[in-house]
């Protein structure tokens, strides 16, 4: 019998999830801007200006720098305005479509030739080891097929003192606010993608699947096992979001 895995709150072949997201995402990627400021109120730039900050890119030395599921840019662009002429930053995405908007936007930008646009798996990336200072992952985990797979990866191409971190929705641990919260996810949001980007079932699927992510403890113990030292977390927004992060020592 095939391996299954999840996709939202259905059961699939483990083989077939990744065309799926895919094409959740081919469907999203012209409108994934202003999708993500009407679902979030504007609140995933602020998440995501917290998370960039603990990036530090170095000023004087050589800093490379891996994006991995950020095919439109948002992290990239924010690492490569804190950096300098040193900073290196690879953006790696499995969805052609998300990274022709992610080219597109850093055109806009004037970002274009500074970035470097890769379209690989992240359960296998295409990178020697100890290649990167830093690797971020954000809203990108979850879709991942083999989790497991793509930390061990993450752990592989970081050199010896290099950075993990990853933003991903987590669970809401205020009383009130995760009634809230999942009333808003599973009634509004869909809705919200019918309205605007004239579908709703990606953003139903996209709703499943942070309903069916590990909360933020057992995501922590994942990351400490695939080999990262201080795996921590940061819950934001009442546990809307959470940052972890580990290191590799």
């Amino acid at each position: 019998m095939a391996e299954e895995t999840h996709f939202g709150f259905s059961r699939v072949p483990l083989r077939d999830k990744q065309a799926r997201v895919d094409e959740v995402f081919h469907k999203v990627a012209s409108r994934y801007d202003i999708m993500n400021d009407l679902m979030s109120a504007g609140l995933h730039r602020v998440w995501k200006d917290i998370f960039t900050a603990r990036i530090k890119p170095s000023k004087r030395a050589k800093f490379r720098h891996l994006d991995v599921a950020g095919g439109t840019g948002d992290i990239a662009f924010r690492v490569a305005e804190a950096g300098s002429a040193s900073t290196e930053v690879v953006v790696l995405d499995i969805n052609a479509g998300m990274l022709e908007e992610g080219r597109r936007r850093a055109a806009k930008r004037h970002f274009d030739g500074t970035l470097e646009f890769v379209e690989a798996n992240a359960e296998d990336l295409p990178f020697p080891e100890n290649s990167f200072d830093c690797y971020t992952i954000a809203f990108g985990i979850r879709n991942v097929p083999r989790i497991e797979i793509a930390l061990a990866e993450a752990h592989r191409v970081l050199r010896r003192g290099g950075k993990f971190l990853c933003l991903e929705f987590s669970h809401v641990n205020v009383p009130g606010l995760d009634h809230l919260y999942e009333a808003y996810s599973f009634h509004c949001i869909p809705l919200i993608g019918r309205l605007v980007a004239g579908d709703a079932e990606p953003y139903r699927y996209l709703v499943e699947s942070i309903a069916r992510f590990p909360d933020a403890e057992s995501f922590r113990e994942k990351i400490a096992r695939a080999g990262f030292e201080r795996a921590s977390f940061t819950r934001l927004s009442g546990g809307i979001v959470a940052i972890h992060s580990g290191w590799k020592l």
